[in-house]
């Protein structure tokens, strides 16, 4: 078949009752020259062709695709009634609270109770912060109190400036200012001894 010297022939299939094609006239054919043949325009066939069966799927069983499928649901419900439930209560705090015609005594004693108790915590903020300040302001005097204020005054004053003008007047040759600057240095060192008797 298929060479240069073959001739034509024609071929008639049936259809057995597996319906499927495995002997013709003698000849065995194989599935592949059975698709061919059923795909074919011009045959003749005893029944209509029915299309190959399709080969058996490699993926998922059915059963598994179910529960996929059930599994992917409960997780969307469990979104659904988890955002259900936040609604629910923003509409809660939304709605703002009842009436006093529409509480229940039970509740009014509860809110009552809830009242008393947020004020006495804003008093015993309100006391702590008092009783804080106190504290603070009775340290601060204490502080005050043993700290003197020390009272620079300046010494030494007139041999200050007569040093500040011999370095003006000698820039180039400050060497001329030591004896008065030993002086001054001498009288800086003397006014600080008696500070020290006088304040020790």
């Amino acid at each position: 078949m298929g060479g240069n010297g073959s001739t034509s022939r024609k071929v008639s299939f049936g259809l057995d009752e597996n319906e499927k094609v495995t002997v013709m006239e003698g000849v065995k054919l194989s599935d592949d020259v059975l698709r061919r043949m059923r795909d074919s325009p011009g045959t003749d066939g005893a029944k209509p062709h029915k299309p190959p069966p399709s080969p058996k799927p490699t993926g998922p069983s059915p059963t598994e695709v179910q529960e996929e499928f059930r599994k992917n649901f409960e997780r969307h419900q469990a979104l659904v009634q988890e955002q259900l439930a936040r609604l629910a209560q923003k509409e809660r705090e939304t709605a703002g609270t009842p009436s006093l015609g529409e509480m229940t005594p039970a509740l009014l004693m509860e809110k009552g109770k809830a009242h008393e108790e947020q004020e006495k915590a804003k008093i015993l903020n309100l006391d702590n912060y008092n009783q804080t300040s106190e504290q603070y302001n009775e340290a601060a005097t204490r502080a005050e109190a043993h700290i003197r204020p020390r009272q620079t005054a300046s010494v030494c004053t007139e041999l200050q400036a007569k040093v500040l003008q011999c370095y003006r007047e000698n820039p180039q040759q400050t060497l001329h200012c030591s004896g008065l600057a030993r002086q001054y240095m001498a009288c800086v060192q003397q006014a600080k001894k008696s500070s020290v008797t006088n304040h020790g």
